[in-house]
């Protein structure tokens, strides 16, 4: 489904936020090791958490697809080899094929897991044999993604505790620190002394939880506060003191003159009096995720930027770094990428390549809801397949339209 956009000239709305998905899937895991005795309230509604929920509600499948979830084939994986006298085969969709998960299945094997390769060498599918694991002390690179982190991380207790040596730099690190904080919550308490994370032998508690809204959701409204100045724009749902990391948005946001004040269980948005200029530089290894929005919402406001640490990016749903200069250079931005490891644009414009772009998402959520922003400025901009941001955001389109955008299908 493509759709066509056009934007209000100032945005007047409350949005009541979708819950965090990775959260939602961390305290699924959790539950799942706890025997299904917790009380999950809010859990997020969309593709990737669905895809987890339909792998625990199905314990004697013998293939599992979790699709285009990366969170739910990493954690998935982890959980699975622990499932004695399980044989299971773990696969997604094509892209997936093609994501590695190595790193994590050799730190799997070091512990005791039976898992071979059904097709690509290091890729999807995976054949895996449920046994007991011994727990003890693994090493793992944390250079290409958190989540094979935090798949150790989340059965650790139930092996026999793990001493994890992470070694490089730590990709994502909030991510792992939501992990051992939602660990903590259900009776796991870690320890961490620089690059090693001991995880101690247990059992987690059950109990009730509720899950937040999700800070990721929260950026693309904030990116439309930057490029709408004096709209007003009320979140719900989000946690001032989040243990996601992507909350991290708000000073982000802040540097490019959005305020955001607490009001009970609201976040109201606004414009601060002062808007700050001239070019950006930000480091976003703790949060890559970040990286489409602030992207085009700074080619929005004619802010020249480098954005620092993306070397994860052209391992997700796309390569998201190509992925932005290919939409991005069809509005006329001149993106150019350093390596694997920035986004930079200095200014340099062309004109846009059609009267009326059409934007591709790549089976990229975040890139169907970060390019929506540019409506604002290319009235009846087209985002092609649209129904990708299901994967994390299905109400995105529909908030949208709540917010006084028109959306008509293309």
């Amino acid at each position: 489904m493509n759709i066509q956009l056009t934007a209000p000239s100032r945005i007047a709305c409350e949005i009541d936020l979708p819950a965090s998905k990775s959260m939602s899937n961390r305290v699924l895991i959790i539950d799942a090791l706890c025997g299904g005795r917790c009380k999950v309230h809010g859990l997020a509604q969309c593709d990737d958490t669905a895809a987890v929920q339909r792998a625990l509600a199905s314990p004697d499948a013998r293939v599992v697809d979790v699709g285009a979830a990366g969170t739910a084939m990493r954690f998935l994986t982890a959980y699975l080899a622990t499932c004695e006298g399980r044989d299971v085969t773990i696969d997604g969709s094509e892209r997936m094929r093609h994501r590695p998960i190595g790193v994590l299945v050799d730190a799997l094997r070091q512990l005791g897991a039976s898992i071979d390769y059904a097709g690509q060498q290091g890729c999807a599918p995976l054949r895996i044999e449920g046994r007991k694991l011994h727990g003890g002390r693994v090493r793992m690179a944390g250079n290409v993604s958190s989540q094979y982190v935090t798949a150790l991380l989340l059965i650790a207790p139930a092996i026999g505790g793990i001493e994890l040596t992470v070694e490089g730099d730590i990709a994502s690190r909030p991510y792992i620190d939501m992990t051992l904080g939602l660990m903590k919550q259900f009776g796991i308490a870690s320890r961490v002394e620089g690059n090693v994370i001991t995880v101690p032998a247990g059992s987690y508690q059950p109990r009730d939880y509720s899950i937040e809204a999700d800070w990721s959701a929260a950026s693309y409204w904030y990116g439309l506060q930057a490029v709408l100045p004096g709209s007003r724009i009320s979140l719900k749902g989000l946690e001032a003191n989040s243990c996601q990391g992507d909350s991290r948005i708000a000073r982000l946001m802040w540097d490019l003159g959005v305020t955001g004040n607490w009001c009970g269980s609201y976040l109201d948005l606004g414009t601060a009096a002062v808007v700050p200029d001239g070019p950006v530089t930000v480091d976003l290894a703790d949060v890559p995720d970040l990286a489409q929005t602030l992207a085009v919402t700074l080619c929005l406001l004619g802010r020249p930027y480098r954005l620092a640490g993306l070397a994860t990016l052209r391992i997700k749903e796309t390569d998201r770094l190509a992925a932005l200069q290919t939409e991005l250079g069809k509005l006329g931005y001149v993106v150019h990428a350093e390596g694997d490891e920035a986004l930079c644009w200095d200014g340099s414009t062309t004109l846009p390549a059609a009267p009326v772009p059409h934007i591709a998402t790549y089976c990229d959520h975040r890139m169907a809801m970060a390019m929506a922003i540019a409506a604002v400025k290319f009235p009846g901009l087209v985002i092609d397949d649209a129904q990708v941001v299901s994967k994390s955001y299905p109400q995105f389109w529909q908030h949208l339209r709540q917010a006084g955008f028109k959306i008509e299908q293309a």
